[in-house]
């Protein structure tokens, strides 16, 4: 080694269990879940299960999602007033009228 450390943190990086570290886990887990230890399994298989179905729904969601062609939403736009102009539009350096004025043109009962 040259003193760096780089060794020492690459080799553990890559560290994996050996035969008799498996055994160390295994009877650890036996002794923490004992009886239990079928249902637990059963349980884990039941979630692991449960989450490729649900990763399985998203990817099906994303594949038709893309498949679907992209539909336009359609604008419903009010008629217009009088003239063909939108009172509820500023046009260019015009005033805008009162409240009451664009009530009148839109139709609306003014107060």
């Amino acid at each position: 080694m040259d003193g760096s450390g780089h060794g020492l943190t690459l080799t553990l990086a890559l560290w994996t269990p050996g035969p008799l570290e498996i055994g160390a886990i295994l009877v650890v887990g036996l002794l923490l879940f004992g009886r239990r230890l079928p249902e637990v399994g059963r349980s884990v298989g039941r979630s692991i299960v449960e989450f490729k179905k649900g990763l399985k729904g998203v990817e099906d969601e994303i594949e038709s999602a893309g498949d679907a062609p992209a539909s336009k939403p359609s604008a419903v736009k009010p008629p217009l007033a009088e003239g063909g102009v939108d009172p509820r539009v500023s046009h260019g350096g015009e005033e805008m009228g009162t409240e009451a004025e664009t009530a009148e043109a839109e139709g609306r009962p003014t107060a």
